[in-house]
């Protein structure tokens, strides 16, 4: 596996980002609008012809209990339908706290001018795609 494509689900907005699995890094590219949660698909398929991932990762709001919430559901219907439309492997993040870490990130990187709803968006999703990495990879012993 090599570039892995993340989303932070929302109904009127989907943070985008995209990762690196050389590297466990990953950049933000822009959210993508949604109307009741439903993207316009050929802007998705179009940023899988530009990127070519072999995995997808759909960030999973929890309660901070771990319990699902009404979105919860709507997120997973989301990754089922990026499966059924494209054929690649979904896996579903805890996107616990993704939302404030990224607009402390981004407010630490130019004030309140960066807190822009789509740029929240894709940096969580950028946050999603990291913690995801960081999970699959496998983890040096540097025990000795």
């Amino acid at each position: 596996m090599s570039t892995v494509i993340g989303f932070d689900f929302g109904t009127k907005s989907i943070g985008v980002a995209v990762g690196q699995t050389i590297t466990a890094t990953a950049s933000p590219l822009a959210a993508i609008t949604a109307k009741e949660g439903i993207p316009d698909w050929q802007l998705i398929e179009k940023l899988f012809a530009e990127w070519q991932p072999e995995q997808l990762v759909v960030g999973l709001p929890l309660n901070m209990n771990g319990t699902e919430q009404p979105l919860t559901q709507k997120a997973k219907k989301f990754g089922n339908r990026l499966h059924g439309r494209f054929g690649l492997p979904v896996a579903f993040q805890d996107e616990r706290l993704t939302s404030t870490s990224a607009r402390e990130s981004l407010f630490a990187e130019g004030g309140f001018r960066k807190l822009k709803k789509g740029a929240v968006d894709s940096q969580a999703a950028l946050i999603i795609v990291e913690d995801f990495m960081n999970g699959y990879l496998p983890k040096s012993d540097n025990s000795l």
